[in-house]
């Protein structure tokens, strides 16, 4: 469905029962982001927040996209994957043979529909430049601080809308914003993305580039510039697509050669100079959990601020999960999985981006196998696919277990999986934000195929153990002094594989230890050991799968270790066990050559978790609950805030 603007999605929020308001005073330095990270991590997402007493002239709406029931309702769908079926009966239609004139006639309604997606230009300007600032001043808009450690207050659901100089064609994404000044922010674009390409052309051109910043709006507008399209597809026409109605666009008032949503509730006007000196832009913390580290970027010159009469300020934060954007990422994941098998790998049957993988780190791919080799055929041509191209684990699975269902999933992979043989490696582009990688962007890849095997992929020289009792592995802590805890409860779901907080103390500490540990005969059973920060409660799996995927670069972090098998009889010593051992602890200068700095993970401040206790009752959002960072506070300990 079309929202007439974002208050008809609040309407619909609160008539739905997933919006609370809240009258009491928030400031948003830190307390929204305080008492939005408490809500996003209730169960199903908690409700979106009002935040109408800010200090400021406009209300501010957080949490909105927080579960999939307000994903469904922001994208007028029932479920997430109706979109999907949609897309996919469109590309039949499109692909199919047409033999008459009939077949072709038949085409025309869609053709229509096609026409009536697409974003048209009105004269004259639209609701939101109903005011207009006379000297802009984006420090007059509510603008949060997430976290004590931010360089300062960040735009964060910001739709930036630019243009290619030599064709034309608009590109809208979404990139942070800090503010510095009443007419200056950063301007947060990846050398990946599609608007540092533009500009890039206009530094070739010697011109200054236009740009311009919706804020609210229908909210498929933000989900749209998040959207993976691929270049030169216009948002808006998905935008058009999703909302089965076109977006009317207004031109600028300062910067005319760009339009923007003429629905929407601000619109920040400006351009960037290529002969400007960068910025020093950040920390922030960032969707990874971690704080990214500050970089150089883009100068952000604010020409014009308009807004719409009664106009809310949305925001987001991101952090450790879950968090709001997980809730996008699902419906990117279940809405692109049509285009992707259609378009580029046939074979693909399902796929999931778990919370804790925090987007790209962790992707699982179900396919129809039907051939040896498939596996490493699919794994080329997801690395391959857009942002699929920064995922950094990949697990691959066929048969006719639901994906979703990671006991099941587990066990499958480990009953598949010969880790001296399935796990393939490799290197290539890496998302910037992430910390592991020795060099910013380039980092390694890796590929568990937990697909069953047909003959020419078999190495039977391989043969485990099948039991994988923990009473058998009862002396490992007490062996290794380093080791502070031992998770062993997959060992009882019969999934091979033990999770390890380890000391480290020294140089090569993981790959010795993974070897003394592999040489011992209780552990002939386990086929994949997984190494997290002492400072990580390894039986906290959650916890420890999302440091542990953060901190990790598989072709850098792995070590494999095989030796013959003592459990078998002595004719049969042509026999081995393998066991991959993966380090994702945080690396350092000191023990892992390590030249990069490291960030700390995101927590709240102990001034800003008392301010947001003592108000609790006053929010009148129900019971308590207490500050999710006191739990991460408690795993920091012993661990240095290192942000460069």
């Amino acid at each position: 469905m079309a929202y007439r603007n974002q208050q008809h999605f609040i309407d619909t929020l609160e008539k739905e029962g997933e919006l609370l308001r809240i009258k009491t005073f928030v400031d948003p330095k830190l307390e929204m982001a305080e008492i939005t990270d408490r809500m996003s991590k209730q169960p199903g997402g908690g409700k979106a927040l009002l935040f109408e007493n800010t200090g400021y002239d406009f209300p501010v709406l957080m949490n909105a996209y927080g579960s999939e029931r307000r994903m469904c309702l922001a994208l007028g769908v029932q479920h997430l994957d109706d979109v999907a079926k949609e897309i996919e009966n469109l590309f039949k239609l499109l692909s199919a043979p047409k033999e008459g004139i009939l077949d072709k006639l038949k085409m025309l309604p869609k053709l229509n529909q096609f026409a009536s997606w697409m974003p048209t230009v009105k004269n004259g300007r639209g609701e939101c430049q109903e005011i207009v600032m006379h000297e802009p001043d984006i420090t007059k808009l509510p603008v949060i601080t997430c976290w004590p450690k931010d360089g300062g207050p960040f735009v964060t659901l910001p739709v930036i809308h630019t243009k290619d100089p030599n064709t034309g064609i608009r590109n809208v994404g979404m990139y942070r914003m800090q503010v510095f000044t009443q007419t200056l922010t950063g301007m947060h674009w990846h050398k990946h993305k599609v608007s540092a390409k533009h500009f890039n052309e206009y530094k070739k051109l010697n011109k200054r580039m236009p740009v311009a910043v919706a804020l609210g709006g229908d909210p498929v507008y933000a989900y749209s510039a998040t959207a993976p399209l691929p270049e030169n597809v216009d948002e808006y026409m998905l935008a058009g697509f999703l909302r089965k109605k076109k977006v009317d666009l207004v031109k600028c008032i300062t910067q005319p050669e760009i339009e923007v949503p003429a629905d929407a509730d601000f619109i920040i006007e400006g351009y960037v100079d290529p002969d400007d000196e960068m910025i020093w832009e950040g920390p922030f913390g960032d969707h990874t959990g971690y704080y990214s580290l500050p970089d150089w970027y883009p100068r952000f010159h604010i020409t014009a601020i308009t807004h719409k009469k009664n106009a809310v300020y949305p925001a987001t934060i991101v952090g450790i999960p879950p968090q709001e954007d997980a809730w996008l990422g699902k419906a990117t994941e279940r809405i692109f999985l049509a285009p992707i098998k259609m378009t580029l790998i046939p074979e693909i049957v399902d796929m999931d981006m778990p919370v804790e993988g925090v987007f790209h780190n962790l992707v699982i791919a179900k396919i129809k196998k039907d051939y040896a080799g498939q596996g490493q055929k699919v794994m080329n041509a997801m690395w391959g696919a857009g942002q699929m191209m920064f995922n950094k684990i990949l697990v691959l699975v066929d048969g006719k277990m639901k994906i979703q269902n990671y006991e099941e999933l587990a066990k499958y992979v480990f009953r598949n999986m010969n880790p001296a043989t399935d796990i393939y490696f490799s290197q290539g582009p890496m998302d910037v934000l992430d910390h592991s990688c020795s060099k910013m962007g380039f980092g390694g890849k890796m590929c568990i195929d937990g697909t069953k095997k047909f003959e020419e992929e078999r190495d039977d020289s391989f043969e485990w153990p099948i039991d994988n009792q923990q009473s058998a592995l009862g002396n490992l802590k007490e062996n290794f002094s380093e080791i502070k805890a031992i998770n062993y409860s997959l060992l009882k779901e019969e999934i091979p594989c033990l999770i390890i907080s380890v000391e480290k103390n020294r140089k090569g500490h993981i790959k010795e230890l993974h070897q003394e540990i592999v040489a011992m005969k209780e552990t002939e059973g386990i086929k994949m050991i997984l190494y997290v920060e002492h400072t990580v409660d390894a039986n906290d799996l959650a916890t420890a799968l999302w440091r542990f995927c953060n901190n990790l670069d598989p072709k850098r972090d792995y070590y494999l270790s095989k030796r013959a098998a003592s459990h078998l009889k002595p004719q049969s010593s042509n026999t081995y066990i393998a066991c991959m051992g993966l380090d994702g602890t945080r690396k350092t200068k000191e023990f892992d050559d390590f030249q990069r700095d490291w960030p700390n993970i995101i927590v709240a401040d102990d001034e800003t978790i008392k301010a947001v206790d003592e108000k609790w009752e006053q929010l009148a959002i129900g019971s308590f609950i207490a500050s999710p960072s006191i739990k991460f506070k408690e795993q920091m300990y012993g661990e240095e805030a290192v942000v460069g």
